[in-house]
């Protein structure tokens, strides 16, 4: 039997693709935090059939952009007191910055280091964002 407690203060990403949690953990760094991190892969769930978890004991603060983007599906629980105190469904993010990058070897984000990439979210179904500067598409 598996057994993980109920943390008191904290944050649990829930509604994650089954298979997609360990990326995601290691995205965020917390296989170098020093408090107690749990990271669950095939949760049996009603909702999704299976489901992977990351419950972290620490309040942090978290990229939600970033998180978006790896999986628009997440729901970001952040517990107080052993209660959950608010509750974040993400979705794709309509714009992105400093994240993506642009595959055009002639975008001004290719050649000059300060521009920072910026993308905007043109097609929610297919995943696919278009660069700023040059319109270039790519999926996330």
């Amino acid at each position: 039997m598996l057994r993980v407690d109920s943390i008191q203060r904290g944050i649990v990403l829930d509604h994650i693709q089954p298979g997609t949690g360990f990326s995601i953990f290691e995205r965020l760094g917390l296989r170098e935090a020093d408090y107690s991190v749990a990271l669950l892969m095939n949760v049996p769930s009603t909702k999704m059939g299976r489901k992977d978890m990351i419950k972290i004991a620490e309040a942090l603060d978290l990229d939600l952009t970033m998180l978006g983007l790896l999986d628009p599906n997440i729901t970001v629980n952040y517990i107080e007191g052993g209660k959950v105190v608010r509750k974040v469904k993400l979705g794709l993010p309509e714009r992105v910055e400093g994240i993506l990058r642009c595959k055009n070897p002639r975008c001004i984000t290719s050649a000059e280091p300060y521009a920072p990439a910026k993308f905007s979210l043109v097609d929610r179904d297919k995943k696919e964002y278009a660069c700023f500067y040059c319109g270039e598409r790519l999926q996330a």
